[in-house]
């Protein structure tokens, strides 16, 4: 047991006060056999009936699927007509094989929880059993969301309810770069945009030793890629955040030939809305000049990806007094870099205030693991502080709100 007035000590005030012994081994059973058992995005049967189970066991009576493989239950509150808040925990595991050797590593070939979803689902589960024993007051809305690594499980939990009469959203995520008992709850931008590209070049074929003779799609290929990499240098503010990445080349079938097409596909990440935008509108520019250059039509797709995570400060003060209340004021700790990576909890976000908390998740002495490594696994604590942190939050959002006279909605 850890000791000493620190965060990653004072967790255990939190599972002491909140936790009882059988409600915490429950937990910690939960999480293993998820973990044990991952499935990858919307493949997630097994994972889903164990937490309808799990929730069903609470004494939940209103537990429902979404779709195939999302769960929603339904905490009450102590007054009907209060505001709804929600918690999300999502629960896809990612196509890795596990290398963690844990007892309870994944059983299953080549799929693992890499990025902590099997204790994000564990959390919310816990979150419920604290809102049954302590009810916020209103009712909380626990949404068990499919498909996060492909960035569209949300949509599909939006579009089956998930956020109807929902004022408020809160939403976590594992993090080894922190310990256990340490929780980032900044204000603004905690994720950003992630759109993709297809770009087919469109050239025209002949003999390797002829090339005269085509229009090679691979020769623009290459120059289109080097000058992309002028996008967020030149046209970019440096104040700004903004990534362009090409990570697929295909092209040809034999090393004789020089052949029609070529295909690059990749990835614009963006923090702010005209940052999306500017990549979109500078990509086509480049692209269409260079091809131009070359004689050769580039036919150009994009697919909207995650908007970025924006967190509101509303809902960040809620979060940040429930870890203070729970952890100490010195628990809070700041992201301290700009985070490019994608999260689908901001379809959420772009429809209701809400905060998305990064939550330590590294045992006393343990490595910085990044998430998708096979290495990757999360302190066993870290599933008592998200329940404890996620369900203070609720409370907190659910009697501000309900005091500022914001009720039900619909």
């Amino acid at each position: 047991m850890m000791t000493g007035d620190t965060p990653a000590a004072r967790h255990e005030t939190a599972i002491g006060e909140n936790f009882p012994a059988e409600l915490e081994r429950t937990l910690l059973e939960l999480r293993w056999e998820v973990h044990e058992d991952p499935e990858l995005s919307f493949q997630e049967y097994r994972t889903a009936r164990r937490l309808e189970a799990a929730l069903a066991g609470l004494g939940i009576a209103d537990v429902r699927r979404v779709g195939d493989t999302g769960v929603l239950a339904r905490v009450p509150g102590r007054d009907l007509s209060a505001p709804v808040v929600a918690i999300r925990g999502d629960i896809d595991a990612l196509p890795i094989e596990e290398r963690t050797g844990l007892p309870q590593a994944s059983s299953v070939p080549g799929v693992m929880h890499a990025c902590g979803h099997d204790v994000h689902a564990t959390w919310a589960v816990g979150a419920a059993a604290l809102l049954l024993a302590n009810p916020a007051a209103g009712d909380v809305v626990i949404i068990l969301q499919p498909g996060e690594e492909q960035g569209n499980g949300a949509l599909k939990m939006i579009e089956g309810g998930a956020l109807d009469g929902v004022k408020m959203i809160f939403g976590g995520h594992v993090d080894r770069r922190f310990a256990v008992g340490q929780v980032v709850a900044d204000v603004g931008p905690l994720a950003a945009s992630t759109d993709s590209f297809q770009v087919v070049i469109n050239g025209r074929g002949a003999h390797a030793a002829r090339p005269h003779e085509s229009l090679d799609p691979i020769v623009g290929a290459a120059a289109v890629v080097t000058a992309l990499q002028q996008v967020v240098s030149r046209h970019l503010n440096p104040a700004d955040a903004g990534v362009v990445t090409v990570g697929m080349i295909n092209a040809g079938s034999a090393p004789n030939i020089i052949p029609e097409s070529a295909t690059l596909r990749g990835t614009l990440r963006a923090i702010q809305p005209a940052t999306r935008k500017l990549l979109r509108t500078e990509f086509v520019r480049v692209v269409d000049g260079v091809c131009a250059a070359h004689g050769l039509t580039p036919t150009i797709t994009f697919d909207d990806g995650t908007p970025p995570v924006i967190n509101e400060e509303r809902s960040v003060a809620h979060a940040r007094t429930a870890v203070t209340n729970l952890l100490g004021a010195e628990a809070l700790v700041p992201l301290g870099i700009l985070n490019l990576a994608g999260e689908d909890f901001a379809h959420y976000l772009e429809r209701v205030p809400g905060c998305f908390l990064r939550i330590g998740a590294r045992e006393a002495g343990g490595a910085v693991i990044p998430a998708h490594s096979p290495l990757f696994h999360a302190a066993d604590e870290s599933v008592l502080v998200g329940a404890a942190v996620l369900a203070e939050s609720a409370r907190l959002a659910s009697a501000e709100l309900a005091a500022a006279g914001e009720g039900r909605a619909g």
